[in-house]
């Protein structure tokens, strides 16, 4: 490896940031978990993406890519490998009309304060150091998500670098299938270093907390289904309740809406009918600046882990699950509970448009547990009772919330259709299965460890 990473040195553009160096272990780690990789590259442009491709592959060395680093999985970091930092691939251009071309290492934040001057907006995730990259290449649901769909929806084409070293062009008319993976099959086929987006024109948009009691768990959380399915598609919203920082089982339950749009009186008549659903013991709903929606994400304290799951609730489920989380989240020991609507312009996406396959989803569940190690591991018997329990009556997994990468991950993010073109894909851009540390899909007809 000494003497490629020599080669690399003569041509790379960017840092080579090795133990021992200076910043080596913020460079190594991720938001949420710390790496030893054998060496960071930090990138400069795509030749320098293109080098490191190319080195991991000679060196034979596991390889990580890393654009914000928020994976739940650590998937940007690894211990002996090479990690690919794309950070200072952050450019944000607003080109032809609402078409706006994203560096691959650019975050949601950057994104969304470049283009508030323009009065342009992207439908995008909830955090501002979310990256742009590892969001899009694995959905995208955010607060414009039921007008406006997933992120990867509104994408319109990537430069990708793929294990070969060689770079491409994807988009619905060159490399369609590789633009197919790349929505929605994370980073299996390749390093995107930079995305083209349809942009939309956007307000201020009106976006608060309305919190109930407790006590009125059940109905709340019922209600606001009803509500949320007959609701303008301008408006979003996600219901989290037994905060274990905030009390658990007697925590207030939390609606958080974001409506899409500046006239008071749509809001209100969308927003007003979540508001009479119980009893309101506060509510900071506004209206404000679409950036200033994006809350901002900060690494994990030292020793605190998050294990987080998903999952994905069709209508004719809906009550079933709602019961059976109402009950959980009024024990002793629950996790951390949040229901997120979806539908709208998401479900009018065809299943098979995208690798991106629950689009007749109604809700997504999601479940946390934080803590230290052995907080986590003594609830992890409580939670699978509790996923046990939803099994029944939820499908799926949404990859940007999932801690772990197994095989059954896996095949509940990839239906198996999904599963099976993605991985005949992958056999033509990734033969290897060079980008393996992500939801990996290994290319058909091989079988990599």
């Amino acid at each position: 490896m000494n003497a490629l990473l020599d080669i690399l040195r003569r041509d790379f553009g960017g840092e080579i940031i090795e133990p021992g160096a200076d910043g080596y272990a913020d460079a190594g780690r991720t938001m949420l978990v710390a790496g030893s990789p054998a060496c960071v590259l930090r990138s400069a442009g795509v030749a320098d993406v293109r080098a490191a491709v190319r080195f991991a592959a000679e060196a034979g060395l596991v390889l990580s890519v890393r654009g914000g680093g928020h994976a739940f999985a650590g998937f940007g970091t690894n211990d002996g490998g090479v990690v690919i930092d794309l950070g200072r691939l952050d450019g944000v251009e607003v080109l032809d009309g609402d078409v706006v071309r994203i560096g691959g290492g650019a975050t949601w934040g950057q994104v969304a304060d470049a283009l508030a001057p323009h009065g342009l907006a992207i439908s995008s995730g909830d955090t501002r150091s979310v990256g742009v990259g590892g969001l899009t290449l694995g959905g995208g649901i955010g607060w414009k998500v039921r007008k406006y769909g997933l992120a990867l929806d509104n994408l319109l084409a990537a430069e990708v670098v793929v294990a070969s070293g060689e770079v491409l062009r994807a988009d619905a008319r060159e490399n369609p299938e590789l633009f197919w993976a790349l929505r929605g099959g994370g980073g299996n086929v390749g390093v995107v270093t930079a995305f083209e987006f349809a942009a939309h024109p956007t307000t201020r948009v009106f976006h608060g907390t309305i919190a109930f009691p407790a006590a009125e768990l059940a109905g709340v959380l019922q209600g606001w289904a009803a509500q949320m399915r007959g609701a303008p598609e301008e408006l979003t919203s996600i219901v989290s309740f037994a905060n274990p920082f905030a009390g658990g089982p007697v925590a207030p339950v939390e609606i958080q809406v974001a409506f899409d749009g500046d006239d008071p009186e749509l809001a209100a008549k969308a927003v007003d009918p979540i508001r009479a659903l119980g009893t309101v013991v506060s509510d900071t709903v506004v209206l404000r600046p679409y950036a200033d929606v994006l809350v901002e994400g900060g690494a994990a304290p030292a020793g605190i882990r998050l294990l987080t799951r998903s999952a994905f609730v069709e209508s004719g489920s809906v009550r079933e699950v709602l019961g059976v989380l109402t009950e959980v989240g009024s024990s002793q020991g629950s996790p951390f509970l949040a229901v997120r609507s979806v539908g709208g312009a998401v479900s009018r996406v065809p299943v098979d448009a995208t690798a991106y396959a629950h689009r007749r989803a109604e809700l997504m569940v999601v479940t946390t547990v934080a803590g230290p190690a052995p907080v986590v591991e003594a609830a992890r018997a409580g939670l699978e009772a509790v996923w046990a329990r939803l099994a029944p009556h939820v499908s799926g997994a949404y990859a940007n919330f999932l801690a772990s990468a197994s095989e059954d991950d896996i095949a509940a993010v990839y239906p198996p259709r999904t599963h099976r073109r993605l991985a005949a894909i992958k056999h033509r851009y990734d033969p290897a299965n060079l980008f393996s540390q992500n939801h990996n899909v290994r290319p058909a007809g091989a079988d990599h460890e």
